[in-house]
């Protein structure tokens, strides 16, 4: 069988088996619900009173609720490889797919697709939902702050920033799935990555440490794509911080790769 056909039928499979998995779907609507729930609420609890100068970043307040969104995100990663390895199924995948990377191939390829499209529709919403409650909470064109728009450029690249920094969440914890071959273990693992890492980031004992450590936390960084204002305060660029994310993910995948290529299932 040549690279092709054989990459055409892991994807086939993997999708078969992910969209009939128990919670797929459920985890991909939680995804947008999420998102936008948090993004929506985080935009109806900010004000900008009339005379006062106020330092908010409305793009990046309408995106608030991808920080909750990555962990279902996560979640679903997780299970697209963990669930097989407590069930015992990635023997069976494994005996009919003999290439073991072109299998995790297909699983990410998949993961990250599927994300990717709730992500789209998560981020899409939040962006509405700030563009119609900012404007009547004081942020307003007269305040300097003109009204939300995926038109306007710094808003789109937050917005597709932030679509991707979920996909590679879900690349980020499907590699460590893959390497730990546990799901609960590796469900603890990436949220401590997702939410303890930057409490510890917030905590150093220097700022010269809190922003080394900013700078190399795969969401601290990762986020900062979604930064519209004041950029040149930032502890790392929005690009080069999602870059960042990205090493993690792939830094993970690789992992996940080399235990699956070279242990036994």
């Amino acid at each position: 069988m040549n690279r092709l056909p054989l990459q055409a039928a892991a994807l086939r499979a993997e999708w078969t088996k992910l969209r009939t998995m128990p919670g797929t779907f459920w985890l991909l609507a939680a995804v947008v619900a999420a998102t936008v729930g948090v993004s929506a609420a985080a935009a109806a609890a900010t004000r900008c009173p009339a005379r006062l100068t106020c330092p908010v970043d409305t793009g990046k307040l309408s995106l608030t609720g991808v920080q909750l969104g990555q962990a279902m995100a996560a979640i679903l990663a997780v299970l697209a490889i963990g669930g097989e390895y407590s069930s015992g199924m990635i023997r069976v995948t494994l005996a009919a797919m003999p290439c073991r990377v072109a299998v995790l191939a297909a699983k990410a390829a998949v993961v990250a697709g599927l994300t990717l499209a709730a992500g789209t529709v998560a981020v899409a919403g939040s962006v509405l939902a700030g563009a119609l409650v900012l404007p009547g909470h004081g942020f307003t064109p007269a305040h300097g702050f003109p009204v939300l728009s995926l038109a306007d450029g710094p808003v789109l690249r937050a917005a597709a920033g932030s679509v991707l920094y979920l996909s590679l969440i879900s690349l980020l914890a499907l590699g460590v799935a893959a390497a730990v071959r546990d799901t609960a273990v590796a469900i603890g693992t990436v949220l401590a990555l997702l939410y303890l890492f930057p409490i510890i980031a917030a905590v150093a004992a220097s700022s010269q440490w809190q922003r080394h450590l900013q700078q190399l936390g795969p969401t601290t960084a990762g986020l900062e794509i979604q930064a519209t204002r004041n950029l040149h305060g930032l502890p790392i660029s929005p690009w080069a911080g999602l870059g960042v994310l990205a090493v993690w993910a792939a830094a993970a995948v690789l992992a996940g790769g080399l235990q699956l290529r070279f242990r036994d299932a």
